[in-house]
């Protein structure tokens, strides 16, 4: 009898659907709504995302591309991309590739682009541009038999290392850029070998990078932890007071700050003036700490400190001390207290504070350039280098390429050993 009567009172209520005073289903104008306030808040979003992805992503796009893709010399050089196409590697050229080789080179004077193609064969094989410009300067007047020709033109066309580059590079797509920005090579079989160690500059500059991140990074832990819990045990009218000398930096120009260490830390500076003055060395004995590592570590630690106390401090600030007091009262040292309460509670601001003063220590190259020396700078250097001196954009790309799967890495790494959601900037 009960579930008779409860049938058709659930029946009704199935019936009774709540509705909209236009009498839309209730469940159906929240949809609609909800629908609405997406494509607004996307509306609202989209000039910063197409900012975002105009400046951001779009040129780490290009750079990735053109790190593997440079159709310099396959462009100017078809019927030789023809000949390497239908003839294996190892396949000696014979009078069908130096007839194609001359047919490009009369191509490439008439469109004087001998200089383009030639640079870059320079790029793996140094000293090729002379000698495609001066090859493609004869090559009118060259008649067959057409080996003959070429290499009575110039001998070190017969040089396998240069057709095994040539073959590499009339494709427009390659990894060469890759295995140049990690010290290797193809020799004459196209095999993968380390290049002559003269030459060995970047994996040696990749880990010294590195390494020296790593230090900037500690040093400006060890100096800005102090600072940081300073400025956030003291009351607030000091802090502020105090914090001003920490933002002052900010203030300042990235130059001006940079040549005044090199007025501080060179030989005849104000620190070895004042060494040789209180009598710490003798003026023939000055330190010399400028223009190498030392000069590089000193700028740069003065100029990341900020970055790294002001994510510590944003952490610090909220702890209660009452923590440490209670730690204390239950018979733990000051030590024993500040290192397995306070320090663990600190500790997504060191993370923060290291990924971001490492990150930004990674990629500096002025304040290196200036102040390094030879020894004292970073990758960044050398891909600033390729950039704006040796037109190299496509090792200077793969450099790129290289430093950016390292920062990727690091994020990784950090996102497994503290968490990304636990990241504390400020």
């Amino acid at each position: 009898m009960t579930d008779a009567v409860a049938d058709p009172i659930s029946s009704a209520r199935g019936q009774a659907q709540l509705t909209t005073a236009d009498g839309i289903p209730l469940k159906t104008a929240l949809a609609i709504a909800q629908s609405k306030a997406r494509r607004r808040a996307f509306l609202l979003v989209l000039p910063l995302l197409a900012f975002v992805l105009i400046t951001f992503v779009a040129p780490i796009g290009q750079m990735l591309y053109r790190s593997v893709h440079n159709p310099a010399f396959s462009d100017n050089a078809p019927a030789l991309a023809v000949w390497f196409e239908a003839n294996p590697t190892g396949t000696e050229p014979d009078e069908a590739a130096y007839e194609a080789l001359v047919s490009d080179l009369r191509a490439m004077r008439e469109n004087k682009t001998q200089g383009v193609a030639g640079t870059r064969i320079n790029y793996d094989l140094a000293g090729s541009r002379s000698l495609f410009t001066s090859t493609a300067r004869k090559s009118a007047k060259m008649e067959p038999p057409f080996k003959e020709a070429v290499l009575d033109a110039d001998e070190d066309w017969a040089d396998p290392q240069l057709w095994q580059v040539m073959r590499t590079a009339s494709s427009a797509y390659t990894a060469n850029f890759y295995l140049a920005a990690l010290d290797r090579t193809r020799d004459e079989n196209g095999n993968i070998v380390r290049v002559n160690e003269n030459r060995r500059l970047y994996v040696g500059n990749f880990i010294k990078t590195m390494l020296l991140s790593a230090l900037i990074t500690g040093c400006c832990l060890v100096l800005g932890y102090p600072i940081a819990h300073l400025l956030a045990t003291l009351p607030l009218r000091h802090s502020n007071l105090l914090m001003i000398f920490v933002l002052l930096p900010f203030w300042t120009s990235l130059l001006v700050r940079t040549t005044s260490w090199i007025v501080l830390l060179q030989s005849q500076g104000v620190v070895n003036d004042t060494l040789v003055a209180v009598g710490v060395v003798a003026d023939e004995s000055r330190i010399q700490m400028i223009y190498n590592q030392t000069g590089t570590i000193v700028a740069m630690v003065h100029i990341l400190l900020p970055f790294m106390v002001l994510p510590l401090y944003s952490v610090m600030r909220p702890i209660n001390p009452s923590y440490v007091r209670a730690a204390r009262s239950l018979g733990a040292t000051s030590w024993t207290a500040f290192r397995r309460i306070y320090v663990p509670q600190t500790v997504p601001g060191m993370g923060a504070g290291g990924l971001l003063v490492f990150i930004l220590a990674v990629g500096y190259y002025i304040t290196p350039a200036l102040v390094g020396g030879a020894s004292g700078q970073l990758i960044s250097n050398f891909i600033a280098f390729h950039m704006q001196k040796s037109l190299n954009w496509s090792l200077a790309a793969a450099l790129a390429a290289l430093l950016l799967a390292c920062i990727l890495l690091l994020y990784w790494l950090y996102d497994r050993l503290i968490g990304i959601d636990n990241l504390k900037l400020g």
